[in-house]
């Protein structure tokens, strides 16, 4: 109780010294808090910037703060671009803890001691961050591993300061307008589970294992494999990776890596990660990216710290999908229509008027050589300019917007031209074709199928219930003398029984032979079902 007091009191002090008060107007106060903040507003302003102000208040707060600030500048839907390039210069390096520390932790995780738990255990940390630190090892059997150690002690601030900081986003939600606008406990709530997720190193673990087997054999990415057995909540190891820093990018250039091949690349694992795979890296900042060098004509990336991971809903990946090529062909009326189909944005636009928004953020952009455009940008004020409709970004999305970020901003150092569109557009093109292909239905319909025959025995009994119904649909009618018109002719009760009776039929003739293989039914079954749905559905 009292830690937490003086942690409260400790972080009025820093909103006091870096006068973060000032981004409230006092008129937005309540009576009772401006006549008590009043003063701090006589004092001279700070000649910091507001966003330099943050960036120092969440330094001075600690890793929890740093975290939340990091998290906050991929938020350029909701802050100044000022805001968000000087919460983006946060750096997550903290002292690390002792290593007689590290080494009881691995101890009581793994239930053995360090010497016969590992041959060698690296003294100092090769890492150590604001959450956890990473020490390299060597496993009896002489594999080289790296020993991932969540610092002691760092729930409970965490979760002190959480609780912070959901207050302060109520008070600010309560008194000033603009803050609504930023939902700010929602923000917050987002970042309490991407933090609580990273304390979590089993879940990191498995994360890292999926992602592995996406890329099994892939030329493109290779993820580090984890040793399940030396694995806990708070302890995880996994292979020791050599490879050059992505950021190295003179390095990589005099080893005669190619570049234009490695930004492509980058581009491909992203869109590959996102469309075919559905779950992708989301925290792949160059301290995370590394490249191995065994092929300088065909470069692999290696990634590590899987602990954010995204994916989207099929909606979402769909409407992303048809959003991202509609771009390409600056059709704006589909990309305004796909916001409000999405639900990203209400029915009660009018889409015309969106359309315009979208077309003047746009068409100057579109002005550049492709190039020089980048569409995590273009994301960027396209969301600014939603937000003027009601446009709640979804969680998702952000880390998507967040991860496109880095990659494009990444292919570009590595090589400055690098086209994104032209490295991107067939795979996209690729999976809406894959997608929407006849054969992919027919696997969809051959893995639903077993299931709908699991029901068809049921279909009798709902087809009377239903005629019962339509029977007391029509004596209600012709009690209230009032004619329905419909809209298109239904199917007569005999054509259902008569359908519903070539179904049951197919249905008897194929139960002994559904087993153990759903192809081996024969195909005067697939007729005689076909003729029954025929029946069902046919309006004549």
């Amino acid at each position: 109780m009292a830690l937490g007091i003086r942690r409260f009191f400790k972080i009025t002090r820093v909103l006091i010294k870096y006068q973060l008060y000032s981004l409230v107007k006092p008129e937005q106060l309540p009576l009772h808090l401006r006549v008590l903040l009043q003063p701090l507003y006589w004092l001279p302003d700070s000649s910091r910037s507001a966003g330099e102000r943050i960036r120092l208040a969440c330094e001075e707060l600690g890793p929890v703060f740093i975290k939340f600030g990091q998290l906050l500048s991929t938020r350029r839907d909701l802050f100044s671009d000022e805001i968000s390039d000087q919460l983006k210069l946060l750096q997550d390096q903290v002292p690390p803890f002792a290593n007689q520390v590290a080494y009881e932790i691995v101890e009581k995780a793994l239930g053995a001691p360090i010497d016969e738990l590992f041959e060698s255990f690296s003294e100092y940390p090769l890492a150590s961050a604001s959450v956890a630190q990473v020490h390299t090892a060597v496993l009896p059997n002489g594999d080289e591993v790296c020993v991932k150690i969540i610092r002691p002690g760092i729930q409970k601030i965490i979760k002190q300061d959480i609780a912070l900081l959901k207050n302060i986003a109520r008070l600010t939600e309560k008194y000033s307008a603009n803050a609504r606008r930023l939902k700010p406990i929602e923000v917050v709530e987002d970042y309490e589970a991407t933090i609580y997720g990273e304390l979590d190193l089993v879940r990191e673990a498995a994360n890292t294992s999926y992602l592995k087997s996406n890329f099994e054999n892939s030329p493109l990415l290779y993820v580090p494999e984890v040793h399940w057995e030396y694995t806990k909540t708070n302890v995880m190891i996994q292979e020791r990776i050599f490879g050059t820093p992505v950021s190295e990018i003179a390095t990589l250039k005099a080893l005669g890596v190619d570049m234009k091949k490695l930004a492509e690349v980058g581009v491909e694992i992203f869109f590959t990660q996102v469309f075919q795979h559905n779950f992708f890296h989301a925290d792949m900042h160059p301290g995370n990216i590394f490249v191995s060098t065994d092929n300088l004509k065909n470069p692999q990336y290696i990634a590590i710290d899987c602990a954010i991971m995204g994916s989207l809903t099929l909606e979402d990946q769909q409407y992303l999908m048809e959003m991202m090529l509609a771009f390409f062909k600056r059709d704006y009326r589909s990309i305004a229509q796909l916001h409000i189909d999405s639900g990203w944005i209400g029915n009660q636009v009018k889409v015309t008027e969106f359309e315009m928004a979208i077309r003047s953020v746009c068409e100057p952009i579109f002005d550049k050589p492709l190039k020089e455009i980048y569409f995590g940008e273009l994301l960027i004020q396209l969301f600014h300019t939603a937000r003027r409709f009601d446009m709640t970004v979804q969680p998702q999305l952000v880390l998507l917007q967040k991860t496109l970020l880095n990659i494009e901003g990444l292919g570009r150092q590595l090589y400055p031209d690098l086209d994104l569109w032209k490295t991107a557009y067939p795979i996209m093109e690729t999976w809406m074709r894959e997608k929407n292909s006849p054969l992919k239905a027919a696997k969809t319909m051959l893995k639903d199928a077993p299931q709908l025959l699991q029901q068809l025995p049921q279909l009798p009994q709902l087809a009377i219930d239903a005629l019962h119904q339509i029977k007391k649909l029509e004596n209600t009618v012709a009690t209230i003398q009032q004619p329905v018109q419909p809209s298109a002719p239904a199917p007569s009760k005999y054509r259902i029984l008569a359908g519903l009776c070539l179904i049951g039929v197919a249905l008897f003739i194929s139960q002994d032979i559904l087993q153990p293989a759903f192809a081996q039914v024969p195909t005067y079954n697939w007729l005689l079902v076909g003729a029954g749905i025929y029946l069902l559905v046919s309006k004549k």
